[in-house]
């Protein structure tokens, strides 16, 4: 077992020892010496083979620790069914009901092979539930968007339900910590299943039929295989009816089809599944612990002048945004452009600033030494500026749609600052309580609310249904803005947006009508295809509300 303690050296194996060194000079020359003896190096990940024993200088222990033979059996039968499951429920199929289902299988394994009792945090006790919930939204959703994220939520928050069923904290670490859990994370994925090497030693003493009687059979099958061969051929040769048999069982030839693409798949999902199994079973304190803060810090006066010369231009800007956008003086006169021109335009650039000021109060909290009153001022003063420009980004975003219309982009730019927004609310409140730790977690926790509020509107039904209503009342639309309705941008929409385009046909105008009705032919062509090549693991609840609307309209 690998233990540390302060004067003491790592030991390696189960019959090692601490040996006191006394300071560390003797521990280098010893260091150098077991060097000068050939001494066997440590692997970063794999524990070093008992036959290897030896006393090393005091270096980082292992990610994981040496398995049982047994246990290392559970962990590879583990990862073979999970690659098993995984070709089963994804080769030949498109994402729907198989990703809840792969994600249940990877989190059920993970918890049935972790050690007892449990060592999940309360604070990551969620991080199950909430990869489940973004896993069944990919199979309730199809906006293209909308399902990539869904389906990088579930990967991440599977991913990091592994790492606190192994024991490590998760929801409370800090950056930095989660940056180096996500590397060794990976490593050990990408080491796969060498850790499992004791098992070859158990699986041998698994098969007791190959011992004595049985290896007797199975080197008489072998002797006999020639001779049988041989004197099939001649009885062929002499027997034309034999012959005719013979020549029926060679001819068999079985169709594979993708099974060795499937074995590929599987065989590759397994090595990656059995080395996150392994982090479950047997990750050390290496893996358990927050790292040791950064190196790097910045004192509270360098901090300071950062966040003031900051602020300065952002108040400048907050100004002008006071005067102009809010307060409707004469923009022509100022830019040359009219106040609609003005308003219209600049909002993602802003929500990039927004993101950035963001950005830089986290760093900031990170590396500065020492938050005196003059440093939190100056943040929650950069904080509450950056409010101001993500609300002048926010009404800009706002006059643009009421002229021009909802599309994807402008509904997620939309999401992005109410996520924004609330990160902020999270950084002033973090700021001020001296709870600044906990931002970056907040952040993330912030983000998957704000993509769950995202799915619930389902962008692709509200996009469609509000550029619906403003082709049928252009009364609406604000003077200089878009009336027309892209038939082609809704159709685009994909499955989501059809029952809104259904149940709007009857409001329409007859040339509108008719080409929204040409493009759910084809979307209900494509539909047919995908469900025609595609089995019971693709089910998806937007396509089949699509299917269902669209059955009553005429057709092939």
């Amino acid at each position: 077992m690998w233990r540390h303690t302060p004067g003491r050296s790592f030991v390696t194996g189960v019959e090692g020892a601490d040996q006191n060194l006394p300071d560390p000079a003797v521990r280098m020359a010893d260091s150098a010496s077991a060097a000068a003896r050939g001494g066997v190096a440590t692997h970063p990940i794999l524990p070093p083979p008992p036959s290897q024993a030896r006393v090393t200088p005091a270096l980082e222990p292992p990610l994981v620790r040496p398995l049982r033979p047994v246990v290392a059996r559970r962990i590879l039968a583990g990862a073979i069914g999970l690659g098993l499951l995984f070709q089963a429920l994804f080769v030949g199929q498109l994402a729907g009901l198989n990703v809840p289902l792969w994600v249940a299988g990877v989190i059920a394994t993970g918890w049935l092979l972790a050690p007892r009792p449990s060592r999940v945090r309360r604070s990551d006790v969620w991080l199950p539930a909430a990869a489940l919930t973004f896993a069944a939204l990919v199979a309730v959703r199809a906006n293209p968007a909308l399902v990539t994220f869904d389906l990088a939520a579930a990967v991440a928050l599977t991913a990091a339900s592994l790492a606190a069923f192994a024991g490590a904290a998760v929801t409370t670490r800090s950056l930095a910590g989660l940056s180096l859990l996500v590397g060794q994370g990976l490593a050990l994925t990408a080491a796969g299943t060498l850790p499992v090497g004791p098992a070859r030693r158990g699986l041998r003493g698994t098969a007791p039929a190959l011992s004595g009687g049985g290896r007797a059979v199975l080197a008489g099958m072998l002797l006999a295989v020639p001779l049988v061969a041989m004197f099939a051929i001649l009885f062929a040769s002499a027997d034309a009816v034999f012959g005719s048999m013979v020549a029926g069982l060679a001819d068999v030839r079985p169709d594979l089809g993708d099974v060795p693409g499937r074995m590929v798949v599987a065989a590759a999902v397994a090595w990656c599944a059995g080395g996150l199994l392994v982090l479950v079973v047997a990750a050390t304190r290496r893996v358990r612990r927050e790292p040791a803060p950064l190196g790097l810090r910045l004192g509270p006066v360098e901090a300071t002048v950062v966040l003031v010369a900051v602020d300065l231009v952002f108040a400048a800007f907050v100004a002008i945004q006071a005067g102009y956008l809010f307060g409707g003086m004469d923009t022509a006169a100022a830019s040359g452009l009219g106040y609609a021109q003005y308003a219209r335009r600049g909002f993602f650039e802003l929500v990039a600033v927004a993101a950035l000021a963001g950005a830089v109060v986290v760093a900031l909290e990170s590396v500065v030494a020492d938050r005196r009153r003059a440093y939190r001022v100056a943040a929650i003063a950069l904080v509450a500026l950056t409010g101001v420009v993500l609300l002048s980004a926010g009404v800009r975003m706002a006059l643009y749609q009421d002229a021009f219309g909802w599309s994807e982009l402008r509904f997620f730019v939309v999401a992005a600052i109410a996520w924004l927004a609330l990160c902020l609310v999270a950084a002033a409140v973090g700021i001020a309580t001296g709870r600044s730790r906990a931002l970056p977690a907040a952040i993330g926790v912030l983000g998957l609310v704000v993509a769950l509020g995202v799915n619930l509107v389902d962008p692709g039904s509200f996009i469609a249904e509000q550029n619906l209503r403003r082709a049928a009342d252009p009364a609406a639309v604000p003077t200089g803005g878009s009336t027309g309705l892209d038939v082609a941008y809704l159709a685009g929409l994909g499955p989501d947006a059809v029952p809104a385009l259904v149940s709007a046909l009857p409001t329409l105008p007859p040339q509108q009508r008719a080409a929204v009705e040409a493009a759910l032919e084809d979307q209900r062509a494509a539909l047919q295809r995908q469900v025609a090549t595609s089995g019971w693991p693709s089910w998806n609840r937007s396509r089949e509300r699509a299917l269902a609307a669209l059955a009553p309209l005429t057709g092939p």
